[in-house]
């Protein structure tokens, strides 16, 4: 008799929270720093007042990241929290009412009325909280909102995007700078664009031109705004 095989499947959407972030991070850390550099250095700045103005930006991007991260998945999570809350005041007080709740969840799927209330009776003598969580409120362990991994994952994907286009600033000699910039950066979003798109699934040419496409415009108004106010000094 062939032994049974197990088939599990691989999906992408637990991928969607981590993934979002480090894209965005990297994605900001490499267009806000590449664009300061270009429109710094637009404005006939000297090499060291660059290189200066993009260390600042890392290090104050990278936190400004980490901050609105931070603050805006805590708010979710305080939103999680406080239907959880709810639920679980409701289990105790009216079950019976839940599991009609429940059942009527699943009955909107498909299930026949009988085996809606049947599973919803097994899965809350299971995990009654667990149960609503994730059939009713749509919140799994899985996809729970995470502040402080969102916070350090969006910082350090920033530093890691900005330095990019800051290393190439200091290797990069004066006449130069602006291509050499703008061409490291565009790389590395056009890289960067793909990878995202290649991990989550996409079409890997569209989510590189996606990303360079807004990396060049930024960096373009910028150098424009840079040369304008170098112009007036």
């Amino acid at each position: 008799m062939p032994r049974s095989r197990i088939h599990r499947e691989r999906h992408r959407s637990n991928r969607i929270g981590w993934l979002r972030a480090a894209v965005l991070g990297a994605n900001d850390g490499i267009v806000s720093t590449g664009s300061l550099v270009v429109g710094v250095a637009a404005a006939h700045a000297a090499t060291h007042d660059v290189i200066v103005a993009a260390v600042a930006g890392l290090v104050a991007g990278s936190m400004s990241m980490a901050a609105g991260e931070y603050v805006s998945v805590s708010s979710q999570s305080d939103t999680e929290r406080a239907d959880m809350d709810r639920e679980r005041r409701e289990l105790a007080t009216d079950v019976e009412h839940e599991r009609a709740e429940l059942a009527a969840i699943y009955v909107k799927r498909g299930l026949e009325v009988a085996l809606a209330r049947q599973v919803a009776m097994q899965l809350m003598a299971h995990d009654a909280l667990g149960a609503h969580a994730r059939d009713e409120l749509g919140i799994s362990d899985e996809h729970k909102a995470k502040p402080v991994q969102a916070a350090a994952a969006s910082a350090a994907t920033f530093a890691v995007g900005a330095a990019m286009p800051l290393l190439a600033c200091m290797v990069a000699a004066s006449s130069i700078l602006i291509p050499v910039v703008a061409g490291v950066s565009m790389v590395f979003l056009a890289t960067l664009g793909g990878v995202a798109a290649l991990v989550g699934g996409a079409r890997v040419l569209a989510g590189a031109a996606r990303v360079s496409l807004w990396g060049a415009i930024a960096m373009g108004i910028t150098a424009g705004v840079g040369a304008l106010f170098g112009m007036l000094k």
